[in-house]
């Protein structure tokens, strides 16, 4: 079954080039089904880039699923249009009044500030806040899993030494976890981040579950024992050359970066990236979208709380 976008989206044609079936508004309002509902808060930079990645995983399944993106309307974004955003995207406001069986909060750059001094954080803390009783489950991802961590549960992050950057092979510490039905005893992940949640603080609060870590990257998932909010440090939906990308930046900054680790073939900056993530990266959104989303959240989407 397709996933449901926006009319006219340009992730469509990228999706489609793969062979992904997307279906445009119009067409999906003829299927007499009661489709998932998930909103994407798209807090990267790359709007674009980080749409074609999620709707990528989202439709590896066979539920119809419709699509609203949002923006944060106290940021001012530089790398897209004022218009593309007033076009595909909706605000906070737009979207209060609405119930959600699923919702998606990514990483942002802003690891190197306090979450108070993010410009956006008054607001992104009223949509968290909010989601508690609106939507049934949350995904959230990398600085958004510790946006999540820190505002729920008053969990801090912590600044690394330097970079971590690369792709790190991680173990689940559950047995038989519904999220990580299906994964090997070991799976990779790419991180790109400055900072980390510790594992033992999550230990620390009993409503908390740790699911996934690495010996290198540290404490990789975890969860709400009541499936409501699911926090994944790393990001399992970055393409081959994402980090690649994120590496020339970097050096162009002058910021002098590690290379990114287990990553290039021979340590080579030269060398075409294998990908070796995408399995579990689609295992991990199927999973939440099968077994959290689809089969708790009630029929009468309204009954949320």
């Amino acid at each position: 079954m397709p996933i449901r976008i926006p009319d006219n989206l340009p992730a469509a044609e990228f999706l489609e080039d793969e062979n992904i079936f997307v279906m445009q508004g119009n067409r999906a309002n003829t299927q007499d089904i009661r489709p998932l509902q998930i909103l994407i808060v798209n807090l990267m930079p790359k709007k674009i880039e980080t749409e074609v990645q999620l709707l990528r995983l989202l439709s590896n399944t066979p539920l119809q699923i419709n699509i609203e993106l949002m923006h944060m309307v106290s940021h001012v974004s530089k790398n897209i249009s004022a218009e593309y955003l007033a076009h595909f995207y909706k605000t906070f406001e737009q979207v209060a009044h609405n119930k959600y069986d699923g919702l998606i909060v990514t990483g942002a750059p802003v690891e190197n500030m306090p979450f108070e001094a993010v410009d956006y954080w008054d607001e992104l803390c009223a949509l968290m806040g909010w989601a508690k009783k609106n939507v049934y489950s949350t995904l959230s991802i990398c600085w958004g899993a510790q946006a999540a961590l820190y505002h729920h549960y008053g969990i801090q992050k912590y600044p690394l030494e330097r970079k971590l950057s690369g792709i790190y092979t991680h173990r689940p510490v559950v047995n038989k976890h519904p999220l990580l039905r299906g994964f090997d005893e070991i799976f990779y992940m790419p991180h790109s981040r400055y900072t980390e949640v510790r594992q033992a603080d999550v230990e620390n609060h009993p409503e908390l579950q740790v699911l996934a870590v690495s010996d290198t990257a540290g404490l990789a998932i975890s969860a709400s024992l009541d499936a409501r909010q699911f926090f994944i440090q790393g990001h399992m939906e970055y393409d081959r050359l994402t980090l690649a990308e994120e590496y020339i930046r970097d050096t162009k900054q002058g910021i002098n970066p590690d290379i990114p680790e287990n990553y290039y073939p021979g340590n080579s900056p030269k060398a075409i990236p294998i990908m070796y993530w995408r399995s579990h990266a689609n295992l991990l959104f199927v999973n939440w979208l099968n077994y959290y989303v689809y089969q708790r959240t009630p029929y009468d989407i309204t009954a949320i709380t």
